[in-house]
């Protein structure tokens, strides 16, 4: 990649883009053109220069394994339901690259850089425009020996300006939605600079449109040199999630690589707050918050991410919560689905959330007391389905409740001990139904029970499910 590279930030519209969540893995029949026009952008599969059908079929079936070993998916090199997915989902413009990969070395050759705003969006007043890309650029400035002085007048390191379709660099945006801004990597003339569609609506301390602290701090990081990196935590992942601004700390990833361009910052007396790491599925240590099937898949949360795990796929695949679910809270004590209605339920201190498909159904968050359990409990700490005998556990402390999902209402008799229920069990931090198996979690443990006899089967590493 050289030195006028572009990177095109990408909003997300799942919902809008992207097939249902599925457990489908099987080869589909679709259009050629979709494959190889993915590929060709993303993975320079070269085409049009080859002349015989084998070479075209082979080199077809290597990019499009490529691809798929870079999105931990089935490495099969044919088209399926999961390759077709992620192939739909709105992503950057720029070829796929992994860790935090930087634009070919390219680097500023000091550390005391300008810009300039050129013009305004007239979605947000002048000073808070300003206010936004003084506080992006020093996300940057805070872990590094960079430093950042405006200007007014002429030609800056960076130049900020807005624009809409072609404005005039060769690349073009294309109206509301999907591309929300570009920069380009360091180097002389427009290198360094970074464009943002005036047809987007950008806010400064709301979620609401795309918040311009965020997408600037993103720009910025290509501006210093900063390709996307694979990790979905990143700031330097391809897609825009909104996180508070006033909270907002630069993951370690970042740190790690801009650090490794610039160096840390020589000025810090104090270390600055650092965000908690990607959460590794074969961490030995792993404890997870909670765990639930959907429409058979498995997925496991912790803190801001989840693993979607597929059947007799080798790898989960890896997401931000805020990606599928925006409205959805993270941190969850529990989770759960109803098998009958498809709903998945996730439970954050005394609220519940419901969620079918991407989307927040109407009416929740709920109150924990809505479902019918007792004002005493604050929190509960796992939620386990049982479809065939169309109940659900909750977990809280060393008890549990069982409420009936046909009448919506809790069963008389309990809470009853943990203990008495699932022998050689007192707590449980996550559970899940699988195939007939409860697996109930204790921290790093995880234990394997036949759901209708409660006989104890195995006892296995959290990790067991994620395929570790």
């Amino acid at each position: 990649m050289n030195n006028f590279s572009v990177c095109v930030f990408f909003t997300l519209v799942i919902a809008a883009h992207a097939n249902p969540i599925t457990t489908a893995s099987n080869e589909i029949n679709i259009d050629d053109d979709v494959a190889k026009n993915y590929l060709k952008r993303f993975y320079d599969l070269g085409m049009e220069s080859e002349n015989s059908i084998l070479r075209k079929t082979s080199q077809l079936q290597l990019k499009l394994k490529e691809m798929q070993q870079f999105f931990g998916l089935r490495v099969t090199g044919k088209m399926n339901s999961e390759t077709l997915e992620v192939m739909k989902k709105p992503r950057c413009g720029v070829p796929d690259m992994a860790a935090y990969s930087t634009f070919g070395g390219h680097k500023w050759p000091t550390n005391k850089l300008t810009y300039r705003i050129k013009d305004y969006t007239p979605d947000m007043p002048a000073s808070e425009v300003d206010d936004a890309m003084a506080k992006a650029l020093q996300v940057w400035a805070k872990v590094t020996p960079l430093r950042f002085t405006r200007i007014y007048t002429g030609e800056a390191d960076i130049m900020i300006s807005f624009g809409s379709r072609d404005h005039g660099d060769g690349y073009p945006f294309d109206g509301p939605g999907q591309t929300l801004a570009h920069a380009f990597a360091p180097s002389s003339g427009i290198g360094g600079d970074a464009h943002f569609d005036e047809d987007e609506t950008f806010t400064f301390d709301t979620s609401a449109g795309y918040n311009l602290f965020l997408v600037a701090a993103h720009e910025f990081g290509h501006s210093l040199g900063l390709s996307h990196s694979r990790d979905p935590g990143a700031l330097m992942n391809a897609i825009y999630v909104y996180r508070d601004p006033a909270t907002f700390i630069l993951p370690q990833d970042d740190v790690k690589g801009i650090q490794s361009i610039y160096g840390s910052n020589p000025d810090t007396v104090d270390p600055e707050p650092t965000a908690p790491p990607t959460p590794n599925a074969c961490d030995p240590k792993l404890k997870l918050d909670a765990v639930t099937s959907i429409r058979g898949e498995m997925m496991f949360f912790k803190g801001s991410f989840f693993w979607r795990s597929y059947p007799l796929r080798p790898n989960p695949e890896q997401h931000l919560i805020k990606n599928f679910w925006p409205d959805a809270p993270e941190n969850i004590d529990a989770a759960y689905e109803d098998p009958q209605t498809q709903q998945v339920f996730l439970f954050k201190g005394q609220k519940v959330w419901a969620l079918y498909g991407y989307d927040l159904v109407k009416g929740y968050p709920r109150s924990l007391s809505s479902m019918g359990l007792p004002h005493t409990v604050k929190r509960i700490t796992a939620a386990l389905s049982d479809p065939e005998a169309g109940k659900t556990l909750f977990f809280v402390g060393e008890d549990y409740y069982s409420y009936d999902e046909t009448r919506k209402a809790m069963d008389k008799g309990y809470p009853k001990a943990i203990a008495d229920g699932f022998p050689g069990m007192s707590e449980v931090t996550a559970a899940l139904q699988f195939r007939g198996f409860a697996y109930l979690y204790n921290g790093p443990i995880m234990f394997e029970y036949n759901l209708s006899s409660r006989r104890l089967y195995r006892v296995l590493k959290t990790s067991y499910l994620l395929n570790c």
